[in-house]
Order: structure tokens, then sequence, then C-alpha cells
């Protein structure tokens, strides 16, 4: 039976769900001409005002503006771990270590493009506060031995030190991103089998392995659409042992000929009820689809506080891309129509 406590985990959660965007609110943005007027709607109407405050709309940089948005996100769900010590420790550690493989990941990318010196003026600030990482001494590396020198301490240098410059200097991004969230999912399934049981360990762990699994079908997809990569080289980057995949579907998924023949393949499947949802115009983009879909539906009626709370989390992730989203296309004048297709809600 809930204790006091957790009923007010669950509750908590449901009603700063509740304060998301509505469809109003999306349509309002939508008919907004300019970032600053964009601004001025959050600030006005939406859930997002104290944090935007104190921002004047006509001056902030965008840059800013997502740090200040995903401050606030991060501060959301810290005022719910604090109401459930029990799982609130894993659960921060989780995002913690998902938010240092993203910085991790970007500076990268900022690597192969021979512009790390712009990771200075990127990385969130707040972070720094909740994390190990020099992410300011990392604004000074010029190179990969540098940027492994500064990581040497950190659960995350196991796997990158594998890694190395090809002859143009080029690291495998999408390799590393991998490696990286497979060991990020590792640690929550090992906190999940230490810190629960009975009904809410089986739910968290069907939970990851389930998003696991569609983030899989949609790197393979992606893979063999964008990247014409072979199947043993799709095999590489799947991660069978946290998964409910069968080692024949990955098979046949890896030796499929097109993205197409993956997802009617999968479509055969009890994957495809979810993937059906998300659309055929989203194959390459299933996993942020799917994950909103199961954590609404668990947020609403789950009974177990820890599954409301990263339910809650997962969708706060979604309320934050659809913002983005929303403000790159009104920057770049993108039409309504076409920005309304990419959020999900």
């Amino acid at each position: 039976m809930m204790s006091t406590t957790s009923y007010a985990v669950s509750a908590k959660a449901r009603a700063k769900y509740g304060r998301f965007l509505s469809e109003h609110d999306y349509e309002g943005i939508l008919a907004c001409q300019s970032v600053a007027e964009v601004i001025a709607y959050l600030k006005t109407y939406t859930h997002f005002a104290p944090v935007l405050s104190g921002v004047d709309e006509r001056e902030v940089h965008r840059g800013r503006l997502e740090a200040l948005l995903r401050q606030y996100q991060f501060s959301e769900f810290d005022s719910l771990c604090r109401y459930d010590s029990s799982v609130s420790e894993g659960f921060s550690r989780y995002i913690i270590e998902r938010a240092e493989v993203e910085q991790i990941v970007h500076f990268i990318v900022l690597l192969n493009a021979r512009s790390a010196d712009q990771f200075f003026f990127r990385f969130p600030a707040f972070l720094a506060k909740h994390t190990e990482l020099d992410f300011e001494h990392l604004a000074t590396v010029r190179d990969y031995s540098g940027f492994l020198e500064t990581v040497s301490r950190s659960p995350y240098y196991e796997i990158l030190k594998k890694f190395h410059p090809d002859s143009k200097g080029r690291l495998p991004v999408a390799a590393i991103e991998n490696k990286l969230y497979e060991l990020v999912l590792q640690h929550m399934i090992e906190f999940i089998n230490k810190k629960t049981k009975g009904s809410e360990r089986q739910e968290l762990t069907d939970i990851f392995k389930k998003l696991n699994d569609y983030r899989m079908i949609s790197r393979i997809i992606r893979l063999k659409r964008y990247y014409h990569m072979s199947p043993d080289e799709i095999r590489a980057t799947v991660n069978p042992q946290i998964s409910g995949l069968s080692p024949k579907l990955i098979d046949a998924m890896c030796e499929a000929e097109t993205a197409e023949d993956v997802y009617r393949i999968v479509n055969e499947t009890k994957y495809g009820r979810l993937i059906s949802r998300a659309g055929s115009d989203y194959q390459g983009d299933i996993g942020p689809r799917v994950q909103y879909q199961i954590a609404r539906q668990k947020l609403h009626f789950s009974n177990n506080p820890s599954v409301v709370m990263i339910s809650f989390m997962f969708l706060s992730e979604t309320e934050l891309m659809n913002v983005v989203c929303l403000i790159e296309g009104v920057r770049y004048q993108v039409d309504p129509k076409t920005i309304r297709s990419m959020l999900i809600h």
C-alpha cells in the first residue's frame, strides 16, 4: 500500500503535467511571427513564466534561452525527487548521466568539425553544479588526447579510450554515443534491481527495456536509410543484453534491404502497434514518439510513484523538444503546418 509521501509524489507529478502546454498554447505559439513573440507568449501564458520572467525577449540569445529552459526542466524533476528518497538518488543520477553523455557527444561533434572552441558558449552552466566532469576545462581542449585526459576519472573513460580518430581526424560519433547511452541504461537497470522489488521493479524494467528496444529499431531504420551500413556494421550498434527483442528479429532487421523493409518486419510483431500510432512518416524518429505514448499512459494509470516520476520526466523532455522545435521553426520561418507535424503531443 502506498504511503502518504508516495501519494504526494504521484499527485504532484500529475498536477505538474496538467500545466504543460495545451493544444491552444501550441497554436498560439505557431501564430507567432518571431522568436521574441514566442518568448513573450511563454512568459505570459505558460508554466515557463517563472524561469523567463527576467528575460528580455528582444535580446536573449537562442542558446541562452534553451539553457534556461533545460535548467527549469531539471529543477522541476529535482523537486519531485525530494518527495521520495527511495528512488530519487538513482533517478537523479540517471538524469545527470544522460546530460553528461549529451555534452560529451556534443563536444565530439564539435571536435570533428574543428570547432571545439564553440563548446564554451554552449554547455549548460547549471550542470556544472551536479557533475564531477570539468566542463570548463573541457572547453579549452582542442584534441582527442586532451579530451581523454579530461574525462579520465569519469565512468565513461573505459569506453572512450577504445575509440581513436581516423586518418582525417574524425571520430565515430554514432558508435560512441550508442556505447555511452548503453552504459547509462546499464547503470539504471542495476539501480532498479538493487533498490526496487515486486511490481515496481517489473514495471520500471519493462519501461526501460521497451524504450531501448524502440530506440534500437529507430536506429536500425536510420542507419539503413541515411548511412546504408552493412548488416554487420549495424549489428555492432545494438545491445541485445538489455532488450526484449529476439535475436531472430534483430537479425532480420539488420539483414533487411531497406529502411522500409525494416519497418514492415517490425510492423508484423508486437512492436508494430505503437509504431503505427507514431505514423509511417516518422519511421526514423520512433523512439521519442513511442516514449511519449508509454510515458503518458504510465503517468495516468500506474500505481507506482517511481513510475509516475520517471514518466513525468520523459513527458517533460518531450515538451522541451516541442518548444525548441517551435522556436527553431519560427526563427527560420518554417511553414506552420510543417512545424505542427513535427510536434509530439
